[in-house]
């Protein structure tokens, strides 16, 4: 069994959480947190697929805690499948706390990417 304060996978995206990007409530918006999961499945859809990537499904996200101003957004990428065109990365986001080191899971989802070329037409994903 994994231990889910320990991420899973490596270190792709780190950012910090700003005022405009919180919602009435001044919670950092779920839209910008999936954002930042989606920029980072990309950058490791890019790296094993030697090119463009395109998302195409998200499975399953649930937020388990939320992320306030000054907090670092620390997002975590596994590839799990590769079939022909097609990848699944399974993604994590944990934020570390405003002038903390408490590092606390977000959410996790499981992003499905497709290499296209340059017509945007699905392409075969190199051998790993």
């Amino acid at each position: 069994m994994t231990n889910p304060s320990q991420p899973r996978g490596q270190l792709t995206v780190r950012t910090i959480a700003m005022p405009a990007d919180t919602n009435a409530n001044g919670d950092i918006f779920g839209g910008w947190v999936m954002s930042q999961m989606d920029q980072a499945g990309g950058i490791a859809g890019v790296e094993r697929a030697q090119g463009r990537v395109v998302t195409v499904k998200v499975d399953s996200m649930t937020f388990i805690a939320p992320m306030k101003v000054g907090d670092v957004l620390e997002v975590y990428t596994e590839v799990e499948r590769i079939g022909r065109t097609s990848m699944q990365i399974h993604i994590e986001a944990f934020a570390q706390r405003f002038q903390t080191t408490l590092r606390e899971k977000v959410t996790d989802a499981t992003f499905t990417f497709v290499a296209v070329d340059d017509q945007g037409r699905p392409r075969p994903i190199p051998a790993g």
